[in-house]
């Protein structure tokens, strides 16, 4: 635990002088409805709180409990200093506003810290930046620790949150501790994962340790924007896997300080996953019932704001098809004894992106963000509800709207009224379609994993894999153009191998290796590989299919796959529906040609800036059977 060095400081709450300013963060809670007696937690977490005392330096120490009451002492809080603002169109509705310069994952301060730069990252391309992680070494790790926490929390109380990604009875559930001086960041864990009486009871010396600080110690030396407490221009985000430990500093944004989340769920996750021989996967997971009524599991990998959240909660327009949402964002994954590859969602929420989500998009979705909901950079009507682009909501007489910047605003201003990164953070329980099974401690049977991003062209509706080997070269060459849930600029086409680029917890080229593998497990029923595209448009821009509901058309004709139909015909990059075995009945103007575009000169390119990313990135790292599954689609692109 080289990270820890700090002055001593007792544990007990209440001891310091009161130094608090009214306005931070919440500080003036009736921390008598907080318990602050480590005395529930057994001796290594005890250990791991007093270490980050002794380094932060906090005002108190509250221990967090999951209880209804700790969660109301915690909004009056937060409502009292101005950082949550009630929306009362909603029930139990907030709305939060960041700093401006605090709005997304900050993939580029984002760090694995091993000790050999090969077990984080593959050789470092060339030119240019590396795409598939950032290494620091342990002593510059060190330096940026001490450049940072010593005395970071002064002033602020320490929440310590015990909690459970999984079901805690679950044999796929993982516990953490989480540290923070954010009480914004407590609300969102008690949301986003399981916390309470059932995690203390588990609670061992194998948990996940998690540090986090918003970097900003009291008094101030310069006054929030906001209300909002961060150090934007030390940002660290840092994953230790040897020590299954994460220290996150300067962002209250929940990528970077929900440390349950991407952070835990993904990369540290993924390593864990790696040595234990299951899959932690940047996957959605949802159930799709036939007419018949036979119920078929599938997961599915896409970027930050493709649609994830849009499918898992879709609404069919394929009659007698029917949806339930296991889970929006990460699938966690292990062969049970009979080899069915088995997945549990690790979270208890949903953390959506907003703008695009409405009644038409997503019904379900709306419903589900109606109330227990945290609203963070959405634009704010007058009447006491949400707003953001694509909300398709009518302009009621009289109704103003505040933008997430808290400046007023109207409907034809160029800039726009929510952030493109704004979200919501709501109970997974309050989804009209949750599956009777996806709290289920033994998770769901995986049938189908499908891949998908945005490509305005050249890449097919849907495409099945010839096999394993061919599915996973397929998640390794996955691209899509960027969105706003990272710092990069939208509409820039990114590689984004299995959409873990910036999750990856150990050497990329090693994860393939670890999904080659899989597929040569004695015994195992593998799930059929997809890839899918809706988001392909026309020479005038426009997209070609209907997409949301009808994407329930491309995942009955993946469901047919299962049972076994032949339904497909070979084309030089995977299997595609026969013309007519795709339903595309009741959509006017759908042609069947734009929807599986088959160019060579597409193709010829895809290959040449393929291998060209491979080289780059992974070097000698790739592992020799991707290498032969695209020398495999280069001859077969030859040949068209």
């Amino acid at each position: 635990m080289f990270w820890l060095r700090g002055g001593a400081q007792s544990c007990r709450g209440g001891e310091t002088e009161d130094r608090m300013q009214r306005g931070m963060w919440g500080v003036g809670l009736a921390r008598r409805r907080l318990s602050t007696s480590l005395s529930a937690l057994p001796a290594a977490a005890r250990d791991f709180v007093e270490e980050a005392v002794r380094l932060c330096r906090p005002r108190e120490v509250l221990l967090c409990d999951g209880s209804e009451e700790e969660g109301k002492e915690l909004l009056r809080g937060l409502q009292d200093d101005g950082v949550l603002h009630p929306l009362p169109k909603y029930d139990n509705c907030w709305l939060a506003r960041t700093d401006p310069r605090d709005v997304a994952r900050v993939q580029s301060k984002t760090v694995l810290v091993t000790p050999e730069q090969s077990d984080a990252v593959p050789p470092p391309p060339p030119s240019g930046s590396p795409q598939l992680g950032n290494w620091m070494s342990p002593n510059a790790f060190q330096a940026a620790v001490q450049e940072r926490f010593p005395g970071c929390m002064a002033g602020r109380p320490l929440y310590v949150i015990p909690f459970s990604m999984g079901p805690p009875t679950s044999p796929l559930a993982k516990l953490g501790v989480q540290v923070t001086d954010s009480p914004y960041v407590v609300l969102s864990m008690r949301i986003m994962t399981r916390v309470g009486p059932a995690v203390l009871q588990r609670l061992d010396d194998d948990f996940v340790r998690c540090l986090h600080s918003v970097g900003r110690p009291l008094p101030l030396t310069e006054p929030l924007v906001s209300s909002w407490p961060c150090d934007r221009s030390r940002v660290l985000v840092a994953h230790i896997p040897s020590e299954r430990r994460i220290v996150s500093f300067g962002s209250g944004y929940g990528g970077n300080s929900l440390l349950g989340k991407k952070c835990f769920a993904l990369a540290i996750a993924s390593r864990m996953a790696q040595q234990q021989g299951w899959l932690a996967e940047h996957m959605l997971i949802l159930g799709v019932t036939s007419p018949s009524g036979e119920k078929r599991y599938m997961a599915a990998a896409f970027p930050s704001a493709c649609g994830k959240t849009n499918l898992a909660m879709m609404t069919p327009s394929l009659p007698g098809w029917r949806i339930h949402c296991v889970g929006d964002d990460i699938a966690w994954m292990k062969f049970d004894d009979r080899g069915r590859l088995r997945a549990i969602n690790p979270e208890r929420g949903f953390f959506g992106v907003a703008p695009g989500t409405s009644s038409r998009t997503n019904p379900n979705a709306m419903a589900t963000i109606a109330r227990n909901t945290i609203f963070t950079n959405v634009g704010l009507r007058s009447d006491g509800g949400v707003y953001w682009d694509g909300l398709d909501e009518p302009t009621e007489p009289g109704v103003t709207y505040t933008s997430w910047l808290g400046k007023p605003w109207k409907h034809g201003d160029p800039e726009p009224c929510a952030h493109p990164n704004s979200r919501f953070c709501a109970p997974a329980d309050q989804c009209p379609i949750m599956d009777p099974r996806w709290d289920d401690p033994e998770g769901v049977p995986i049938d189908a994993i499908i891949f998908g991003g945005r490509r305005p062209r050249g890449v097919p509706l849907v495409v099945e894999a010839f096999g394993w080997r061919h599915g996973v070269f397929m998640g390794s060459a996955m691209r899509s153009e960027a969105t706003a849930a990272a710092e990069h600029k939208g509409g820039r086409l990114m590689h984004d191998p299995f959409a873990m680029s910036p999750f990856f917890g150990y050497n990329a080229g090693r994860y393939l290796e670890h999904w080659l593998s899989t597929g040569l497990r004695s015994n195992a029923r593998l799930p059929r590989l997809f890839h899918v595209n809706w988001f392909l448009r026309d020479n005038e821009g426009r997209f070609v299919w209907p997409g949301f509901g009808h994407n329930a058309r491309v995942l009955a004709w993946i469901f047919g796959r299962i049972q076994g139909r032949d339904t497909a015909r070979p084309t030089p990059i995977g299997w595609v529906p026969k013309e007519g075995d795709l339903d595309l009945g009741g959509l006017p103007g759908v042609d069947y040609s734009q929807l599986f575009p088959m160019e060579k000169g597409f193709w010829e390119e895809e290959c040449r800036q393929l291998r060209e990313y491979y080289g780059e990135n992974f070097g000698a790292d790739l592992p020799r059977d991707v290498m032969a599954e695209l020398e495999g689609l280069e001859e077969r692109v030859r040949k068209m």
